[in-house]
């Protein structure tokens, strides 16, 4: 009997390049022996409806798509405990996740990796009662990831969030946040605060890939706080191209859960999709809960 594979393309993300292969992408699949059910989302939370409705029934969930998309598919495999191992062809704007995690950027490197690579179990975080596969994030150019109109995404790539952000210097604004973790609490003002579980967040800021485990059962907590002059905002530059993230410049910490509180006036971005801001936010890690075909 052929194995069933679920294969979910977001026809919009980046240079719409699911589509234009999509014959090649399904190509591939048939002759690896798989039964293929091919769905497009056509609107926000389509991919979530999917995995959460067709994924219990197959043996292998397809994600062709940005890094939006993916959270999707997680989100609904999550709420639909699929526990099918899943396959990334990344195709969006930036794709932090998938270089996390050094899935191929070519598709058809991608898909040759989905058929003969192995499944790898990773954490999936839970920020209140949503999921997010690789970073929660507010503060400094965390809206841009989801107010970047996606003609431009599509037309410039990555280029468009650094466009997009630039936009944003003149607006960045201490944002007051209280951090409770489970053996110290955190309090201050801060211009940047993000939950993550991968190296690579907006393609910008990279960390360093020693201290991210992908399931070791904690996300890294990466807060900074906002700067008294121009030669702490100078340290706060050197901290981040280092990676050697040193208080009070940069404050970086592990851990399985965060109780956030907040005065909720601002929004946060869970894997470049806008989160509403909430006063108390729980966020927590969800040790192994899905596994990824690696090569």
């Amino acid at each position: 009997m052929n194995r069933k594979a679920l294969l979910i393309i977001n026809p919009c993300s980046g240079r719409r390049q699911g589509v234009k292969y999509l014959v090649d992408i399904l190509n591939m699949f048939d002759r690896a022996g798989y039964s293929i059910s091919l769905h497009l989302t056509a609107k926000r939370l389509d991919a979530t409806r999917l995995a959460e409705e067709f994924g219990p029934a197959s043996d292998l969930i397809v994600c062709i798509g940005g890094d939006g998309t993916f959270n999707e598919v997680i989100v609904g495999m999550m709420r639909g405990k699929v526990r099918a191992p899943i396959g990334y062809i990344p195709l969006g704007s930036t794709n932090d996740f998938a270089s996390s995690l050094n899935i191929p950027k070519h598709w058809r490197d991608a898909v040759f990796a989905i058929l003969n690579g192995a499944p790898k179990a990773i954490d999936i975080c839970r920020f209140n009662e949503r999921y997010f596969s690789y970073v929660a994030s507010c503060g400094a150019f965390a809206k841009t990831s989801y107010s970047t109109p996606q003609n431009l995404k599509n037309a410039l790539g990555h280029l468009a969030y650094i466009l997009e952000g630039a936009k944003d210097i003149s607006a960045i604004r201490p944002l007051g946040l209280k951090i409770e973790l489970p053996d110290e609490t955190i309090e201050g003002e801060f211009i940047f605060a993000a939950c993550s579980n991968a190296t690579t967040v907006g393609g910008v800021l990279r960390l360093d890939p020693k201290l991210v485990d992908m399931n070791d059962g904690k996300m890294e907590l990466m807060l900074i706080p906002s700067p008294n002059n121009a030669l702490h905002f100078g340290k706060v530059l050197q901290c981040l191209q280092t990676k050697k993230y040193e208080a009070p410049y940069v404050i970086f910490k592990s851990s399985p859960t965060a109780e956030i509180y907040t005065d909720g006036t601002f929004d946060w971005s869970l894997d470049g999709e806008k989160y509403t801001g909430s006063k108390k936010i729980s966020a927590a890690v969800e040790h192994s809960a899905i596994s990824i075909i690696l090569a």
